[in-house]
Order: C-alpha cells, then sequence, then structure tokens
C-alpha cells in the first residue's frame, strides 16, 4: 500500500511531534478516507524506536475492538495481538516483547485503576497513546484516569468529525483535549479528490406533496406522535415499496437507524408481519438500557431477534452462551459486508467506525446533530464501482437545518454544495442539456451506424456515456419520471444499445493496433439492467402465444430488450431459434423453465462439439476447462494449451491460446442458462 499524500503529511506531523517534543495533537481526517491505515503506519514507524517501549491503540468502545484489530491486521499480518480481556491486556503491557497493542479505553481504564501493583514497572515506560475517533468518548474520566497514571506518555487523536466550540455543548473541545491539530482533511476535500462519496439527502413526509406515504414529520416533535405504530407502520412500507430502487435491486445494502430501542421493537414487528422478502436482522447493546416494562426487557427481545438471525441463516447464536453478544456483532457485521442482509435495524451500532463498500442507503428515524450526523451519514459513502454514485440518506425527520450545520461545521460555508448531492430537477436539467449534445452528434439511433471513423465514434461514446451517469444519479430519487426527460425511455434504450455494439466493437480490436478509443473507459457497469435478466425473459417466454394477432409485436419486444442488456444480447440468436422452432409451448401445464433449460443445454453440447473440431482440440480437456471457467471465472493459459493437437510455433502458440480463451467466454457467456 502507497499513503496519499494528506496521510503521508499526517505521519509526519505525529513523527516530528512524538521523536521531537514531549507534546500532543491530534489529526482532522474525515471518516473513510483511511485513518487506520495512517494510524498504523506512524504506529509501525514509532514501535521500532529505540526510545520508545510500547505503542498503544486504543478504541473509543467494546465495538471496534475486533474491526480494528482485522483492519490492522489486513495490513501485516499478525502484526497486532487483539487483547480479549484485562488480563490479556496486563500479559501485554508487562511482556517487553510486545511493542504494539490496540484495547479499548474501557479495559485500560479498568487496568489501571485496578491494577497498579502489576502496572508498576512499566509506569514510567515511555509510551505513545493513539486514539482512535477521539471525539466525546474520550472527554471522560476515563481518559483522565489513563493519561494521569502513565508518566511518561504522549497521545495523539484521530478523528473525523473533531469538537469545536459549535458542537462542544459547553463541554472542552478535542483541541482542550489533545491539544494542536497537526493535519486537516475534510470531508470536502475527499469528495473533491474522489476518495470517498457525496450524500443525497431525501426528507420523506408531509411537507412534501409527492409522496404518497404522507408521514408525520413536520413540525412535529412530540414523542407519542412520532412513535405512533400508524405512522411507523407507513415508514415501513415506504421501505418496502422503495428499497429495491435505492439498493439498484439490492447490489448494495442498507442500515435503518431509530430513535431507541422501544421503536425498534415496533420497526421489527411491523417488518415481521408484512408481505416483503427483505432480510431483516437488529442488534443494540441491551446491558445500558434496563429501564423498560415488565415482559419487554431489552435482552429478552434481542434474543429473540437472534433466534430469527439463526432461522434465517443457520447459525447459533445467543445471549446466553459466554461471549455470545460479541459473536454475535461480528458475525452480523460480516453479513452485512457480504450484502447478506438488506436492512440492518439500529439505534447507534454501526452508525460509527463502521466500514462496509455494500453499504449505500441509511434510513433515518431520529434525531441526529453535528458529529453523531456526520458519522452516520459516512456510514454511506465508501467508494465501490461507478453504479454507486452517492450514499443515499431518506430522512422521515425534517433534520435538514441539522444536516447544513454539520456540513458547514466540517468543512466550511462554502462546502454544502460540493457534499449534498444537488436536487432531482438540476439533474433533469443537465440531462437534458447532454440530450441536445447528443441529438447534434446523432440526431436518430440510426444516425450512430452513419459515424465515419473513431474520432466521431469516440464523441457519441463519451456523450452517451455522460447520460449514463446521469440516469445513474437520476434513477435512485423517488420522483423519477422519464416524462421529465426529453429523451423517452424507448430511446434512450435503443441508445445504450448501439453504446453496447460500440464496446463489443472496441472489445475485439487487435491488441496490438492502436486506437483513439482505446483511452476511453467504457463504465460498462452503467449500462447493465439489474431487472432485465434470464428469469425475466422467461416470464415473457412464457406469455408468448404464437396464435396472437400481437405474436409478432410480442417477440420483437423481447428481442430488443435483450438488445438493450450487456448480459443478455449474446442470447438473442438462441433465443430467437427457440421462438421461432415454436418451442414456447401453449399448453400451461408444460413445463417453459424446463423446455427453455433443455433447449440451450442441447445448444451448448452442439456449439461445443463444433468448437472442438474447427479448433483441433482434445474434447476431454476443453470441457474441464469449460468446466472450471463457469466455476471460478478464470482459464488458465497451461489447461488451453495442453488441450490443443496442432503442432504451432511460439508466436502462433501464443495467438492461438488468446483466441481459444476468448471463444470459450463468449460460448458460455451465450448459452449458460439461467445463472444469472
Amino acid at each position: 500500500m502507497v499513503l496519499r499524500a494528506y496521510q503521508f503529511y499526517a505521519v509526519e506531523a505525529i513523527l516530528d511531534k512524538a521523536l521531537n517534543t514531549n507534546n500532543n495533537g491530534y489529526i482532522w481526517h474525515t471518516t473513510g478516507s483511511g485513518k487506520t491505515l495512517t494510524s498504523f503506519k506512524v504506529a509501525q514507524i514509532l514501535k521500532d524506536e529505540e526510545k520508545i517501549d510500547k505503542v498503544l491503540f486504543i478504541v473509543d468502545r467494546k465495538d471496534l475492538d475486533y474491526q480494528t484489530t482485522k483492519e490492522f491486521n489486513a495490513f501485516c499480518e499478525d502484526s497486532v495481538d487483539g487483547t480479549g480481556n484485562t488480563k490479556s491486556l496486563l500479559q501485554q503491557l508487562t511482556d517487553k516483547n510486545t511493542d504494539l497493542i490496540i484495547t479499548t479505553i474501557q479495559k485500560l481504564d479498568i487496568a489501571v485503576k485496578g491494577h497498579k501493583r502489576e502496572l508498576d514497572s512499566i509506569k514510567d515506560s515511555k509510551m505513545i497513546l493513539m486514539f482512535d475517533e477521539c471525539h466525546r468518548s474520550q472527554f471522560g474520566e476515563m481518559h483522565e484516569n489513563i493519561t494521569d497514571y502513565f508518566t511518561n506518555i504522549q497521545f495523539f487523536g484521530f478523528t473525523g468529525t473533531p469538537i469545536f466550540a459549535d458542537n462542544a455543548n459547553k463541554t472542552r473541545t478535542t483541541a482542550d483535549i489533545f491539544g494542536d491539530r497537526l493535519h486537516t482533511y475534510t470531508i470536502k476535500n475527499a469528495i473533491r479528490d474522489d476518495n470517498v462519496l457525496g450524500f443525497m439527502v431525501e426528507y420523506i413526509g408531509k411537507y412534501k406533496d409527492k409522496t404518497k406515504f404522507d408521514i408525520e414529520v413536520e413540525a412535529i416533535d412530540t414523542k407519542e406522535v412520532m412513535e405512533d405504530e400508524s405512522r411507523l407502520s407507513k415508514i415501513v412500507d415506504y421501505i418496502i415499496a422503495n428499497h429495491d430502487k435505492k439498493t439498484y435491486n439490492r447490489e448494495y445494502t442498507s442500515i435503518f437507524a431509530v430513535s431507541s430501542i422501544d421503536v425498534l421493537n415496533k420497526y421489527y414487528k411491523l417488518f415481521k408481519e408484512k408481505d416483503h422478502d427483505l432480510k431483516v436482522a437488529t442488534i443494540f447493546s441491551y446491558s445500558e438500557n434496563e429501564d423498560h416494562e415488565e415482559g419487554d426487557l431489552p435482552r429478552d427481545n434481542l434474543e429473540s431477534y437472534i433466534q430469527d438471525f439463526n432461522e434465517m441463516f443457520g447459525t447459533n447464536h445467543s445471549t446466553k452462551n459466554f461471549r455470545g453478544f460479541d459473536q454475535y456483532y461480528v458475525d452480523v457485521s460480516k453479513k452485512s459486508k457480504e450484502n447478506k442482509i438488506d436492512i440492518l435495524l439500529v439505534v447507534n451500532m454501526f452508525l460509527t467506525g463502521f466500514d462496509n463498500k455494500y453499504l449505500n442507503t441509511l434510513y433515518v428515524d431520529k434525531n441526529l446533530q453535528y458529529h453523531g450526523l456526520l458519522q452516520a451519514f459516512s456510514r454511506t459513502n465508501r467508494i465501490l464501482n461507478e453504479k454507486k454514485k452517492q450514499g443515499n440518506i431518506i430522512c422521515f425527520r425534517n433534520i435538514k437545518n441539522d444536516v447544513d450545520k454539520s456540513i458547514k461545521l466540517f468543512s466550511n460555508k462554502e462546502a454544502l454544495e460540493y457534499i449534498i448531492v444537488e436536487p432531482y430537477n438540476v439533474y433533469v436539467e443537465k440531462f437534458n442539456a447532454v440530450t441536445e449534445m447528443l441529438k447534434e452528434r446523432t440526431p436518430t439511433v440510426q444516425s450512430v451506424d452513419e459515424l465515419k471513423d473513431e474520432n466521431e465514434d469516440k464523441e457519441f461514446i463519451q456523450i452517451f456515456r455522460e447520460l449514463l451517469r446521469l440516469m445513474a444519479r437520476l434513477t435512485v430519487f423517488t420522483e423519477f419520471n422519464y416524462n421529465d426527460l426529453n429523451l423517452p425511455e424507448q430511446a434512450f434504450e435503443d441508445y445504450r444499445s448501439k453504446y453496447i455494439e460500440l464496446y463489443e466493437k472496441y472489445k475485439k480490436v487487435d491488441i496490438n493496433k492502436t486506437s483513439v478509443v482505446d483511452d476511453i473507459d467504457f463504465e460498462i457497469e452503467l449500462v447493465r439492467r439489474d431487472n432485465i435478466n434470464v428469469a425475466y425473459i422467461l416470464e415473457l417466454l412464457k406469455q408468448l402465444d404464437v396464435t396472437s394477432p400481437s405474436f409478432k409485436k410480442d417477440k420483437d419486444f423481447i428481442i430488443n430488450t435483450m438488445e438493450g442488456s450487456l448480459e443478455l444480447k449474446s442470447k438473442v440468436e438462441l433465443i430467437e431459434k427457440f421462438i421461432d422452432g415454436t418451442i414456447v409451448p401453449q399448453d400451461n401445464e408444460i413445463d417453459v423453465e424446463a423446455e427453455f433449460d433443455n433447449y440451450m443445454a442441447k445448444e451448448k453440447a452442439k456449439e461445443i462439439k463444433t468448437f472442438i473440431q474447427e479448433e483441433n482440440l482434445e474434447p476431454i480437456k476443453v470441457q474441464f476447462i469449460i468446466n472450471n471457467y463457469e466455476f471460478s471465472g478464470k482459464i488458465k493459459d497451461t489447461n488451453v494449451e495442453d488441450s490443443l493437437n496442432d503442432e504451432l510455433g511460439l508466436i502462433q502458440r501464443q495467438e492461438k491460446v488468446e483466441t481459444i480463451k476468448q471463444k470459450i467466454i463468449d460460448l458460455v457467456n451465450k448459452s449458460h442458462g439461467n445463472n444469472y
């Protein structure tokens, strides 16, 4: 790994303080910008300094201990031995061979208060303390106990959201505790540099006439109204209706942050009662919330929710087991990061320190402010791919003023326009402006075929790629409607087909030939249509009736739909043969899917046989390559070489291997059945 420029300067600033002074300090690097890597590099350098005995990395609560240890070890295997309990921590502190320790502020506080005799030998040792997320949780008695006990320490903090005078709430600021700010990299900087995403914030409620759910929100501040089950039910209905759109048909996942455990219980119950196939899980800390009515204890409820989780995923977690809650926490984190949980219901957990690149949506039904707000929003802004353009924030409370204040505070007054994604109508205007450029260059879809050379192809590709980017922005808005655009849906899909044809054309250009299109990233992720797949086409095939007057029109619709899909374009010829051969049954008792799979298997076998004969290959070895490619997505050159029967020179052999590999890929993609 190579440090980014701002990380390098932060490391240098801490090293200068630690090695040349006795002063403390803190780093303000916005959430998602790689503070763990920065702190690891500092710790790695400092622990090897002769005059430094130990480096301690201190997280602000137990939840982060597992994740931080895992992240440190990801940078350098087995570099850190995370402490599982206070006894283990004491052993590491007194072990001269342990120079880098990760622990929690709670465990270190217990150690210095209750085990002073054991720690006597290291009390005066030179130590560097690194505090992760050094905002308010580091401001209390525990921090003072630790820093007062050790006599020869320096401490440095990392935070994405410092405590300033504006959000200090009459307590001390980050600078009061940690001293000088040593380096700054704000959210405005990170978004400008494409290191994190911006946010699209939507406020769903009664004040917004376009929503059909009429959710009480504006000027409502009473607990009774906000927690009324009829209001919560409408919010659940809204999420069920819009979740697939917000997450690109669940290519991404979400967190739902609510105001209390009592409200979480109501939401969980509503999700269980309603008709949907979303995978909903939840987690919260039960030990700190015992002020509930008899029969509604948080631990009992959580245990019930954990059993639902076990049933969903075939696990065996329980709060009744030793370290059972910790194990459940780790598994919830893991399942969310694997995109196996659609909605994770939380009160406070996972709203800080949780990095999940597949998380793109945060539903909010709680009041958030300042650092808590930006921390929660920033769970959604990790960069993944071209389709993930921003973090989606769906607010069921009118917290716009708090959003504006938070963003101004953690950047500057001018930053608001860079951080919040622009309103829907702005993207409509931009889309229509680019549409004018498209029509000037290619007035009709057919005129794309009349482009004279690569330079004109390149110009069309660049223009339509920008339309694809804008469409990716537009489609996540609830109010999105093709009628607002100056390019009808069918025309957009037709142009998309031409874009794909050019992609296919230039993808197959001789690798030794220089092309003016070589420097263009087609960003083919943007042309994928998640809702158009083999299963969708099969549903259309089931409805075909060769005796109907609309048969030709229905057939053309299926073919055109497939032409506009990158995944299905290669299957057009097979599907057309399937239809024209009147294989599609009109008898509803016949299984269309079974017939289709049988047909595809036969066609695939035929094509493989022809391919082997034409290329003079070893049949068994080719079948092994195909099977392996279908399973792993990889083809080894050595396996292809082994399947050749022809005697070839070195250059001819290399060219032949590349040709065979591409033909196998095309063949599998063309004839593969429902596995998309």
